[in-house]
């Protein structure tokens, strides 16, 4: 039969096995502002791409997290929306399983310095991605996640996921043919000079996006990627470089999504208190 697959027979036989009631689903899209203004068609692949995606991963629910349907479908529709625009291809590989925190964990950290010093601690994480291993969250950062409002946990560690397919996270995810490494390496690398310049003229500085994205070019990656979808327009105007190569990555331009929702409705005006 012309255009039939198993990929894609597998994929129809999970989606009639697991249907969604629409009063569910539109009960999720409510608690998730920053997919206002998809379109039926990019809403529909978004439900079923999130119905897959939990039928793929296993979410496992520590102490304090209250797992049902719509918690498990608001925490999917996050993690996918990333995906809406690059096609059928495994992005996700190399995990099968969140773990969930009902609060912030301690994790252990190691550093060696420039002169060679090993330096260890315990630090306090909302979120970790281990490479070939499970994404960690804390179940207060993933509710908190979901506006435009330049914060989202999921996106965050899940970037790092998409950094991690060409080894060790370093801020570079595996580009589209049409894009070039050199574009986006002046892009970034320019950015980040530039926040990490701001913050040792003054290590307080209220940057126009989160000083964590400072701390190393993978974490500048997922920093900028939060933004790209929950506050793309202050994201444009400190760095539209990053922007343009975000844009050319995920193949999704929320900009253009937030300015035709702004247009409508001033309540999408982005808050002046907006953070990380």
């Amino acid at each position: 039969m012309k255009g039939w697959s198993v990929r894609g027979w597998l994929r129809r036989r999970t989606l009639a096995r697991h249907p969604v009631d629409p009063a569910l689903w539109a009960r999720v899209r409510e608690r998730l502002p920053m997919l206002d203004g998809l379109s039926v068609e990019q809403d529909r692949h978004l439900l079923d791409s999130s119905v897959l995606f939990l039928q793929a991963k296993h979410l496992t629910a520590l102490e304090g997290v209250e797992l049902d349907d719509e918690a498990r479908l608001f925490l999917a529709a996050q993690a996918q929306l990333p995906l809406l625009a690059l096609g059928d291809l495994n992005w996700y590989q190399g995990f099968h399983e969140i773990i969930l925190y009902g609060d912030d964990f301690i994790s252990p950290q190691r550093h060696r310095d420039a002169s060679g010093i090993e330096h260890e601690w315990d630090g306090e994480h909302s979120g970790e991605a281990w490479s070939q291993g499970p994404v960690i969250l804390a179940w207060p950062g993933v509710l908190a996640s979901g506006g435009w409002e330049a914060y989202n946990l999921v996106i965050h560690e899940l970037a790092h996921k998409l950094d991690m397919l060409n080894g060790a996270a370093n801020g570079l995810p595996p580009l589209h043919n049409d894009m070039r490494i050199a574009d986006w390496a002046s892009a970034m690398q320019g950015a980040y000079d530039d926040l990490n310049r701001q913050l040792d003229a003054d290590p307080d500085a209220e940057t126009a996006i989160d000083p964590y994205a400072a701390e190393n070019p993978a974490e500048f990656f997922a920093v900028t990627s939060e933004y790209f979808f929950s506050a793309p327009d202050v994201l444009t105007e400190a760095y539209p470089q990053v922007y343009t190569q975000l844009k050319a990555f995920y193949r999704q331009d929320p900009l253009t999504r937030l300015r035709a929702l702004q247009a409508e409705d001033p309540v999408y005006s982005t808050p002046d208190d907006a953070q990380s």
